[in-house]
């Protein structure tokens, strides 16, 4: 029987224990839902006392567009080389490593599609945060710097969903976000597909697939 949203949380609340922080990863392919699973998974497990879980996602790694440029990689943003791999495993172990006792806040990047850039020094993890929700594309991925982000995570969980219904919701955020519509789609079936076909064959490394019923739907609460 495939897991409920309330299967999902208790998984997540027990990934914390002995005192020590924990990370959970959410993969899957563009569009495929993690950053809404994660926004439903950190709000639901706040929502009962003082905050105790963070949203740390992957895309703050990003590469920067000048940097993209200098590289000839711009036509290709969203690949596996187009991200700091390394920095963002190097983020995960901090997280991991800072014991609950130091009082520190360690920073995590965001990306701002409005302008599609990352943003440093955007997301405070407190020292209160004993779960880290972290989601991306490439945390299954064994190729490169990419090998040494599963390592970092308690577990890993695989976002499942159809894929007229992903495509349809790729196409709609680039729409949102100044996209034409056809040049929405050449990049959804060109650079986006080619990605979406990488991240599928990292699925079976995963510790728990979550099929398209156990997922919130984008734009709803």
């Amino acid at each position: 029987m495939p897991p409920t949203f309330d299967d999902l949380l208790l998984r997540a609340r027990h990934l914390a224990r002995d005192g020590r922080r924990a990370i959970l990863g959410i993969a899957g392919g563009p569009g495929a839902g993690k950053t809404t699973l994660a926004g439903h998974l950190v709000r639901a497990l706040n929502a009962d006392g003082p905050p105790w879980v963070a949203h740390v996602p992957m895309d703050g790694f990003h590469l920067a567009d000048a940097e993209l440029d200098r590289l000839g990689r711009r036509d290709r943003k969203g690949a596996p080389d187009t991200f700091d791999a390394a920095g963002y495993a190097a983020l995960l172990r901090r997280l991991r490593e800072t014991p609950a006792d130091a009082d520190e806040v360690v920073y995590a990047p965001a990306f701002e599609r409005d302008l599609e850039q990352p943003v440093a020094g955007s997301i405070p993890v407190p020292p209160s945060a004993r779960l880290v929700v972290t989601e991306g594309n490439y945390l299954l991925l064994q190729e490169g710097s990419w090998a040494g982000v599963r390592p970092l995570l308690d577990e890993v969980w695989y976002c499942e969903v159809g894929e007229p219904e992903r495509v349809r919701r790729l196409v709609a955020r680039h729409v949102e976000f100044g996209k034409e519509h056809a040049a929405a789609m050449a990049w959804v079936l060109g650079t986006d597909q080619r990605n979406a076909e990488l991240i599928a064959t990292t699925r079976d490394r995963a510790d728990l697939l979550i099929p398209a019923s156990a997922l919130p739907v984008p734009g709803r609460d």
